[in-house]
């Protein structure tokens, strides 16, 4: 699958600038606020940017390697998580409902037979999630594929009808594992600095995960130089390769990403070797306390706007730095310029 997306202009650059420059304030004293304002008035070629019809997606997805015990929580946990965001009760539900952004969830893979629901789009690849990759290839190449695919498709359905702004999110119990495993073959750092304790697994478990991450690894025999989508057959989610999918399809469409945790972040690891251009479109909204998400970020020379000690995933990240984002906007077009309120300017 093709994506075309083009790298963010800069002819605005000295425009939005004096805007921010000349609002009701010292020079650069609303910190990262400014940066933002700026960002994403480019993405949005405005001098005068806002958001519209915010959405998170979050894709869920179980992972067959869950079962060689990587994660604290059963696999279950992924479908029993799953019906609490159809019945309104996660953290994610929380954030969205009163940050006012919308949320879809999307059955990417679960192993679980939901029927139909609202709220939730079943976009299964396989009715069991991906297979053992500490054995064999998580997916086929087709699968791969055809998450992709559908990933982009949702992204397109939800811009289409006026979104502006998306971020991405995710459940898989056991995709922590997915995530150390393509940051550590995108980035080329060690395997054990990608390898974090995920949903809170102790000492002796965390070294036991790394020793399946490292059987992982030797199974595949990977090139160092192997292609993106070789990656993610090998060791994705097929809800990490939907997020991949639509990460690109929102920054073909030219909107501004949500950058979110480790996992969210190994899809942008993914999708950025396929299309470099889409991280013209990222704001990176918190640093996860998982191990592997400050090797993705210094990877993706990221500076996020939140280091507050969370790793719970879902988007969350995200949703809770949205309000300073909408706070960028606000001042951006509401604040008094110098010349309008009649204040006086710092001479020196």
């Amino acid at each position: 699958m093709q994506f075309s997306i083009r790298p963010v202009g800069n002819s605005l650059d000295a425009e939005l600038q004096h805007k921010i420059d000349n609002k009701t304030k010292p020079l650069g004293s609303l910190g990262q606020l400014e940066r933002i304002a700026h960002k994403v008035g480019r993405i949005q070629n405005t001098l005068s940017p806002k958001f519209t019809h915010p959405h998170m997606l979050i894709f869920a997805g179980d992972h067959g390697a869950a079962t060689a015990g990587i994660s604290a929580y059963p696999q279950d946990v992924s479908w029993q998580m799953v019906e609490n965001y159809l019945q309104g009760g996660a953290g994610a539900n929380v954030f969205s409902r009163n940050n006012g952004m919308a949320m879809v969830v999307v059955d990417a893979g679960v192993a679980h037979e939901f029927g139909e629901r609202e709220g939730l789009i079943n976009a299964k690849i396989s009715p069991t999630g991906t297979r053992n990759y500490l054995v064999e290839p998580a997916m086929t190449r087709e699968q791969c594929e055809t998450a992709l695919s559908r990933g982009a498709g949702f992204a397109r359905e939800i811009i289409a009808k006026g979104c502006n702004v998306i971020g991405m999110g995710e459940k898989g119990i056991g995709n922590t594992g997915s995530a150390s495993l393509i940051t550590h073959l995108l980035t080329g750092e060690p395997l054990e600095t990608c390898v974090g304790r995920g949903t809170g697994i102790n000492d002796a478990s965390l070294a036991h995960k790394r020793a399946l991450m490292q059987k992982a690894v030797e199974r595949a025999k990977l090139p160092a130089d192997a292609d993106v989508m070789t990656v993610l057959t090998e060791f994705g989610g097929f809800e990490i390769v939907m997020m991949v999918g639509a990460y690109l399809a929102a920054a073909e469409a030219g909107i501004t990403i949500l950058g979110d945790g480790v996992i969210a972040t190994s899809a942008l690891l993914a999708a950025a070797r396929i299309e470099p251009n889409v991280l013209d479109y990222v704001i990176f909204c918190h640093k996860s306390a998982e191990a592997g998400h400050a090797v993705q970020l210094r990877a993706l020379n990221a500076d996020p706007l939140l280091d507050i000690g969370m790793r719970l995933g879902e988007g969350t990240g995200a949703m809770v730095a949205y309000p300073l984002l909408c706070s960028a906007m606000h001042f951006m077009n509401e604040m008094a310029s110098f010349e309008s309120a009649g204040v006086s300017k710092n001479v020196r």
